[in-house]
C-alpha cells in the first residue's frame, strides 16, 4: 500500500497508509490527522489545504479553476498549495509530503 507523510503544526512528520483512491483529506481523517475538511470534499471551502513539497507539487494533477477559486480563501497560501480533496492517493504518488497551515515547513529552510 503507498504511503504519505504529513507535517503536523507542530512539526512532527507522520508517515501513514494511503490507500489508493482515497483523497488526501480522507487520508487525514483516516490518521487522524487536524485537517477540517468542513464541506466534506465537494469543493465548497478551503479548511483542507495542505501544502505540498515541491518535488511533488509537479506530479499532482493541474488544478481547475474552481480549486484556484477555493484557495484564495485558504490561511497561509503557498505557492504549492493545493486542496486535500482535490489529490486522489495512486501509485504513482507513494511518498507524498504534504504539510499542514501553519506548520514549520522543512524545504522552506
Amino acid at each position: 500500500m503507498p504511503k504519505m507523510t504529513f507535517i503536523e503544526k507542530n512539526g512532527n512528520a507522520l508517515e501513514v497508509e494511503a490507500p489508493l483512491g482515497l483523497s488526501v483529506m480522507e487520508i487525514s481523517h483516516k490518521h487522524g490527522v487536524d485537517i477540517e475538511g468542513a464541506c466534506g470534499g465537494c469543493l465548497a471551502c478551503a479548511t483542507c489545504h495542505v501544502v505540498v513539497r515541491p518535488d511533488w507539487y509537479e506530479k499532482l494533477a493541474s488544478k481547475r479553476e474552481d480549486e484556484e477559486d477555493m484557495l484564495d480563501l485558504a490561511f497561509d497560501l503557498k505557492k504549492t498549495s493545493r486542496l486535500g480533496c482535490q489529490i486522489l492517493m495512486s501509485n504513482d504518488l507513494d511518498g507524498l509530503v504534504v504539510a499542514l497551515p501553519g506548520a514549520p515547513i522543512p524545504w522552506e529552510k
